[in-house]
């Protein structure tokens, strides 16, 4: 999460997770996080490669973990 340049890298970010899995919410909500910074900036994230369990994971929670 504190590796991107959220200011500096590209209006799309294509973040390939292929070969990993999602397993809990904080995973989730990591992902989300990173959606949100580049989102301040104007940017769109694409997450691509999940495997079909952490897709229906991912997508039963994404945006559901905040405040």
């Amino acid at each position: 999460m504190h590796r991107f340049d959220y200011r500096g890298d590209p209006g799309t970010m294509l973040i390939d997770l292929t070969g990993s899995h999602v397993w809990d919410a904080s995973s989730v909500a990591t992902l989300d996080a990173i959606t949100t910074k580049y989102a301040r900036y104007g940017k769109t994230v694409r997450i691509v490669g999940l495997n079909p369990a952490s897709a229906e994971r991912h997508a039963r929670l994404a945006g559901r973990l905040g405040p």
